[in-house]
């Protein structure tokens, strides 16, 4: 998608082109309207802590009052699109309006005639390169793969993914999702392999599930599902996840466990997440408020203060919008210095690669 952080980060006046008035554009009062009327939102996959949705839900409900319908906020990129598949013809509580997916599902999804297109007000200041053109899908918020270490049993925290196979990390290493569906866990492979490729994309999955076979025949790999709960009772110690995830669980434990989120010396991983509005919408008015809310500069800076940096995050810094404590909480930037976008093309690749062989080459049972 994008080589490096610093293209991101540095993005050509061009490609960003959104007056401070284009930014502060307001949905218009008949979209509020229609979304009022219909009442009520219905989401999917969004877990509280995951990118400050808690907040960014209870602020969209406070602005707008509508109800928010939360559907299994566990579930991953893959039971998501599963969910309007399921739900074409349903416009009761189990159909989707929008969904929040991994990079290689929304032009999956549009190719399916699963999402339908609309394009927010503040449109222009999202990059070129972080949406489709005809506005099916678009770019919210990005991260890169870190290691979440509990540091009452992990004494030596690793600092890249070869230390991961020490003996000193028995029984320790789990990825926050099964990687035979979530895309977190696809991409904490493919970044795994990333780094003992040598940084060869074409080989990123290939190596990323023989490193984890072997992660997983030392005993090293542990097949549970990582997040804050299993982080806490020591069954998982080292998580691999997203930054601003493991930030977030971290930070929620208040203490209990101390912990340290590292960011691997190589094998930096970025990833974007995207938005995108059911074609089988039940709400579809109230889903284009939502993304109304998601891409304005309070729903923007919400997910900022879940750790996450927001695709419009070039137009918030240019226009003085970012408050300087936000920025502190996140980590230093030099740590995002290696840090890789990759390409459409190479997630679809590793993605095919990993979920259909992990089973045969790793053979562990992520639960």
């Amino acid at each position: 998608m994008i080589s490096n952080i610093s293209r991101l980060l540095s993005l050509s006046t061009a490609m960003i082109v959104a007056s401070t008035a284009i930014a502060a554009a307001e949905p218009s009062a008949e979209l509020i309207a229609a979304a009022k009327k219909e009442g009520s939102l219905t989401t999917i996959a969004l877990p509280h802590s995951w990118c400050g949705y808690g907040d960014v839900i209870a602020g969209f409900k406070a602005k707008y009052g509508l109800e928010v319908n939360e559907l299994n906020p566990d579930a991953s990129s893959g039971d998501e699109i599963e969910a309007i598949k399921a739900n074409k013809g349903n416009t009761g509580p189990q159909a989707p309006d929008v969904i929040d997916v991994g990079l290689s599902f929304g032009p999956s999804a549009k190719k399916d005639g699963l999402i339908q297109p609309y394009k927010v007000s503040t449109w222009d200041s999202i990059p070129d390169t972080a949406k489709d053109a005809e506005g099916y899908w678009y770019g919210d918020y990005y991260g890169v793969l870190a290691l979440l270490v509990n540091k009452d049993l992990v004494k030596e925290s690793p600092t890249d993914w070869a230390d991961l196979k020490k003996s000193d990390y028995a029984n320790s290493v789990a990825l926050a999702g099964d990687p035979r569906s979530a895309n977190q866990a696809v991409q904490g492979v493919y970044a795994a392999g990333l780094s003992a490729s040598g940084g060869d994309a074409a080989k990123a999955a290939e190596e990323g599930l023989k490193y984890f076979a072997e992660l997983n025949k030392s005993g090293n790999f542990v097949p549970v599902v990582g997040k804050a709960a299993p982080f806490a009772q020591g069954s998982t110690p080292i998580v691999i996840a997203w930054d601003y995830n493991a930030l977030s669980w971290g930070e929620g434990l208040k203490g209990n466990p101390p912990f340290e989120v590292v960011v691997p010396k190589t094998g930096v991983v970025a990833g974007v997440y995207v938005q995108a509005i059911s074609a089988f919408a039940p709400h579809p008015n109230a889903a284009k408020l939502w993304m109304e809310y998601l891409y304005s500069d309070e729903g923007q800076l919400g997910w900022l203060k879940g750790y996450c940096h927001p695709i419009r995050f070039n137009d918030l810094a240019k226009n003085n919008k970012i408050p300087k404590e936000l920025l502190d909480k996140l980590p230093p930037a030099a740590a995002y210095e290696k840090a890789v976008f990759p390409t459409l093309e190479e997630q679809a690749a590793g993605k095919e690669t990993i979920t259909k062989n992990w089973d045969s080459v790793v053979g562990a049972n992520v639960q």
